[in-house]
């Protein structure tokens, strides 16, 4: 289903497309952030945006916004660019937006209060429906509104709830557990923030959070630019000297 974006006059999609390629990993994150772009921008009051627009506030670069775009078999008009709401539900279908979502929390300590109480999710169309602990001081509690069940409440809360995505955000040790719990309530897409690494059957998709990682990652970047300035210093210092 491959149409080229800014390519002309728009043309009926629908018939006569071929067949949709997979979408690779990194396309789909890139998507995602689009989308955020796309409903900022209608928010804003804007009805058309052009490729090099809507890279530049998703930094990207307009070639590769226009290769992901094709393999969702989007128009744009040449000089115009794409309409915005248009776009934006071309998106919110590839993304599985049109769809209801319902998402469950296990594990509601600092991150997971944080988390809970977070109404971005449900702005964005991911309510977070259930909330699960082991706590005995949090389950039966409310927190905006949803009440603490506990954990070995899981396969019934969720089968009952159709929920589709579980976020698990509770210790190390028991985030396996937890993972068998979700999956055998049929969530088969799960958000981890848990420091480990969980095992899961092939049909489940699971995208892992790892704080202390992404800080480490920033970490490298801030010592590559301290030892840049220092080589920097360094070769200023040598001139002066000879």
């Amino acid at each position: 289903m491959t149409l080229p974006p800014e390519s002309g006059a728009a043309a009926p999609e629908g018939n006569g497309e071929r067949p949709a390629r997979p979408v690779p990993e990194a396309t789909v994150s890139r998507l995602a952030v689009y989308l955020r772009v796309l409903g900022e921008l209608r928010e804003a009051g804007v009805e058309t945006v052009s490729s090099e627009e809507l890279a530049g506030a998703s930094g990207v670069n307009s070639a590769k916004l226009r290769k992901d775009l094709s393999y969702l078999g989007s128009y744009g008009v040449r000089g115009v660019g794409y309409d915005v709401t248009s776009l934006q539900g071309r998106l919110q279908g590839e993304l599985g937006m049109d769809h209801r979502q319902s998402v469950a929390l296990v594990g509601v300590g600092n991150l997971g209060h944080a988390l809970a109480g977070y109404t971005g999710f449900a702005g964005r169309g991911f309510p977070v429906s259930t909330l699960f602990d082991v706590d005995d001081e949090l389950v039966g509690s409310e927190i905006n509104g949803i009440r603490v069940r506990h954990v070995r409440e899981i396969p019934e809360v969720c089968a009952e709830g159709g929920v589709t995505i579980g976020m698990i955000a509770t210790p190390g040790p028991a985030a396996q557990k937890v993972c068998d719990l979700l999956v055998a309530a049929g969530v088969q897409s799960i958000l981890n923030f848990a420091p480990v690494l969980l095992s899961v059957p092939d049909d489940v998709e699971v995208r892992k959070v790892d704080l202390s990682v992404e800080l480490q990652v920033l970490a490298f970047h801030v010592a590559r630019r301290h030892t840049g300035a220092a080589a920097v210093t360094d070769k200023t210092n040598e001139s002066v000297v000879s």
